[in-house]
């Protein structure tokens, strides 16, 4: 494997990451395996692109590339409130479908409503923008080498470090905020969170929009290297799950070396057997670890 290889599932992993986060947080501290969760991915990404358009209508200077990147300022502040707005779809998909269903004790019937969700979600966005690309830009960039054969663009590096960001900021959410200790309390067990006093919903409701905001980067930083498309987030499903589960349910750092050893694997797989055989690697290292370790690398048995 040669060092663009590598870099190459650097990148890939670390979008994939973003996801995985969200998917390990909402099925560690819910119990619930949302598979609606890339479309949150693919609403992201277009709320980024139609806030981006209609803030350079009246800010025509933020449209100017930060630096050497293809992107200006509208698209930073687009990003931002996207991200806020796909966590308040998380939380508003949570108190309309699946809080009912979470009372009633109706898990399954959760897990099944969320595939319905998922596709009219994805429906939704169709009729609402149709079936073309979008692109947050068509500007076109060229690769910086960096030594060791390993050439990347300008927004790829700023992908890595925008993901670095995002990633050490839940894990700090996590381990050093009193929130962070209240949602680790609910996710080992929310019973006895309740009786000393926590108020679960309210872990919930966070749950749901850090996840649904990450899942929106997840999607903003996709968008800045391949076109975005309507089932570009159900695309990204089963990586995320598979990284997640790789990890360990529940552990940040987890989800994220899960992300990146599924994002080389990817980046390997297209070098040696072509990239038709790609989508069938995050299958595979799924069911090797359902399999061999069930518990993931960082989890622990049930």
């Amino acid at each position: 494997m040669n060092a663009q290889v590598l870099a190459d599932g650097l990148i890939s992993g670390a979008i994939i990451a973003l996801g995985a986060v969200g998917v390990t947080l909402t099925y560690s501290i819910l119990r619930f395996a949302n598979f609606a969760h890339g479309e949150f991915v693919s609403w992201g990404a277009y709320a980024c692109v139609c806030l981006a358009g209609a803030l350079g209508v009246w800010w025509t200077p933020g449209m100017d590339g930060i630096g050497p990147l293809s992107i200006g300022w509208n698209v930073v502040f687009a990003g931002l409130i996207a991200m806020l707005l796909t966590g308040l779809l998380a939380i508003g998909l949570d108190l309309l479908l699946f809080r009912p269903l979470r009372k009633r004790g109706a898990a399954l019937t959760a897990v099944i409503a969320s595939f319905g969700a998922s596709l009219a979600l994805r429906g939704l966005i169709e009729v609402l923008f149709s079936s073309e690309p979008r692109y947050l830009s068509q500007d076109l960039q060229l690769a910086i080498p960096l030594g060791a054969g390993i050439k990347l663009t300008p927004d790829q590096i700023a992908l890595l470090g925008v993901t670095g960001v995002l990633l050490v900021a839940v894990q700090l959410l996590l381990t050093r905020t009193g929130i962070g200790r209240a949602m680790r309390a609910v996710g080992e067990n929310p019973a006895l969170a309740r009786v000393a006093g926590i108020d679960v919903e309210r872990v919930f409701r966070l749950t749901w929009f850090i996840g649904g905001a990450l899942a929106c980067a997840c999607g903003i930083l996709l968008g800045l290297i391949v076109q975005i498309r309507p089932a570009m987030g159900s695309e990204l499903l089963l990586p995320l799950f598979a990284a997640a589960i790789l990890g360990g349910i529940g552990s940040v750092p987890g989800a994220a070396l899960g992300a990146l050893i599924i994002g080389l694997a990817e980046a390997a797989t297209v070098q040696w057997l072509g990239a038709e055989w790609r989508s069938a690697v995050a299958f595979l290292v799924l069911i090797g670890v359902l399999l061999l370790r069930p518990m993931g690398l960082f989890g622990r048995p049930a």
